[in-house]
């Protein structure tokens, strides 16, 4: 009765009697039904802890390794550049600039390995030039020299994920432990992904390159995958014959003459005799990004029969996104004109005068029309008549060049015969049809100018045609480098061996101004 005279009840609601202590003190019941909610709270905020170390841990990682991922190492003749960067598909880049790039196959994982060959080391090439036995001993060293390199560089990126990972938490946490977690979790990721590599690495991708830029064209720059075995053995020797081959390419680049370009300088590269072959436009395209081509001239032949399906090919010639300059050769007919024309960057020339870049330019297509007769010199030359109507359309040129309004810095023939009544009417001619390079000067006209004729070989590998003789034609181009006042200072001749060929050649001349002589000093009379 004294619970009830107090006013407390003298039992819960579910009919038991609370017991003293819950009767003293009703907050211990609450903070008992409290309890599970802070343990949720307390399983989020270790939740949430956990993802925020994953986070951070990600972010060093990514940032070691941009940052730390690279080690610099001599592969055989080259100071090459090794470094790794985080990706999804695995797989290596060996890039060999200005030539393109082969992308290998060669691991799985988030990491990709790229290795770029740069500057030969010039007295060592010089020595193992002088010293076959000494390229061959380079050569064969390079594979350890690669192994290393890749060694050198994994435990660099270790490090260097590891120790971004902590800087970065202990910024972010402001807790060691928390840092300390951060790192060893950096280390397992960037084993972890290092190791994935490693363990699944494929020897084999060397012989299954894919290739960019004008290494497209070059495939066999690797040798013959058809004699490689899959084991590491060969892999080795593969990797030999590619250093080897790379060193002869990059010892010809080297050599090349200085020709310390202004700022002024226009670039044009001259294309000519494509015969509808596909291969030619991947190729232009990679020298007009990589030279950085300002007009393309193409002396005609584009086609192989003039014929309405055929125009189809020229609309590769928008995607080059630079002014291209056209005349008709003997292989074209009025619709390849017109299709060209159709082209938003594309310019047709017909007896007629442009201003591109600068550079004056005069042009006239061929005057003939004949797909179906051969344009070998071995066919027997041209008849009279053919061989007259020619000279007249050099003449007509040559009379346009004369009235125009601008000097004009270069003309653009298709058959060199017609180059010959230009002479002294303009510095440069440029000119197609022989499938063969050639320059030469024209006999000068006293008075006038001397003018040079540059006849290109043929950008398409002279199409089906080049495949008739004993050997490919190759596939042939001219950067031509104009100074300020645009007169040609030099140029670059780019030859890529024809079907099933290998080699890849570019020759400089740089074009020396002629000397005036100094009048002699009168000596003095007694």
């Amino acid at each position: 009765m004294g619970d009830q005279e107090n006013g407390q009840p003298s039992h819960d609601r579910d009919g038991t009697k609370p017991t003293r202590r819950s009767r003293r003190f009703p907050a211990l019941r609450r903070g008992e039904a409290a309890a599970p909610r802070r343990g949720r709270f307390t399983g989020l905020r270790r939740t949430g802890a956990a993802l925020a170390v994953l986070v951070v841990t990600l972010a060093g990682v990514l940032l070691g390794t941009l940052a730390g991922g690279q080690v610099h190492t001599d592969i055989g003749p080259f100071r090459a550049k090794l470094s790794i960067t985080p990706t999804t598909v695995g797989g290596t880049t060996i890039k060999i600039p200005p030539l393109g790039a082969l992308l290998l196959n060669s691991h799985d994982g988030p990491t990709q390995l790229t290795v770029e060959l740069g500057a030969l080391d010039q007295s060592r090439v010089e020595a193992l030039l002088d010293d076959p036995a000494s390229l061959n001993r380079a050569t064969q060293s390079a594979v350890d020299e690669v192994h290393d390199g890749v060694l050198r560089l994994g435990l660099r990126t270790l490090g260097a994920t590891v120790l971004a990972t902590v800087l970065l938490a202990l910024l972010v946490f402001r807790d060691t432990r928390r840092a300390a977690w951060a790192g060893g979790l950096a280390l397992l990721i960037a084993a972890g992904s290092l190791g994935t590599a490693a363990t699944t690495l494929r020897p084999q991708a060397i012989e299954e390159p894919t290739y960019e830029g004008l290494l497209v064209n070059a495939p066999a720059i690797v040798g013959d995958v058809r004699k490689i075995a899959n084991d590491y053995t060969r892999y080795a020797e593969q990797l030999q014959r590619l250093i080897g081959n790379v060193t002869q390419l990059y010892t010809t680049v080297s050599a090349l003459p200085v020709y310390e370009q202004d700022p002024g300088t226009t670039r044009v590269l001259h294309i000519s005799d494509m015969h509808l072959n596909p291969t030619a436009w991947q190729l232009i395209r990679t020298v007009v990004e990589q030279f950085g081509i300002d007009v393309v001239i193409d002396t005609g032949d584009i086609t192989d029969w003039g014929s309405e399906p055929e125009a189809s090919y020229v609309g590769s010639i928008s995607l080059l996104r630079k002014p291209y300059v056209y005349i008709r050769g003997n292989h074209d007919s009025g619709r390849t004109a017109a299709a060209v024309a159709r082209q938003p960057n594309a310019i047709v020339l017909d007896n007629a005068t442009t201003t591109v870049a600068g550079l004056t330019i005069a042009g006239i297509g061929d005057p003939r029309f004949t797909p179906d007769k051969s344009t070998s010199p071995a066919a027997g030359g041209l008849i009279p008549p053919t061989a007259n109507e020619l000279v007249t359309t050099g003449q007509t040129l040559a009379a346009t060049i004369r009235s125009s309004p601008k000097p004009v810095h270069l003309a653009l023939v298709h058959d060199p015969v017609i180059a010959g009544p230009l002479s002294g009417t303009t510095p440069l001619v440029l000119a197609g049809h022989t499938h063969r390079r050639q320059i030469e000067q024209l006999p000068e006209v006293p008075g006038q100018q001397p003018t040079t004729l540059m006849v290109q070989g043929s950008t398409g590998g002279a199409g089906l045609r080049g495949l008739e003789g004993e050997e490919p034609t190759p596939l042939a181009m001219t950067v031509l480098y104009f100074d300020q006042d645009k007169q040609l200072q030099a140029y670059d001749t780019i030859t890529v061996g024809g079907t099933g060929q290998a080699q890849v050649n570019l020759e400089r001349t740089v074009i020396t101004p002629p000397v005036t002589p100094t009048p002699p000093t009168p000596t003095p009379t007694r």
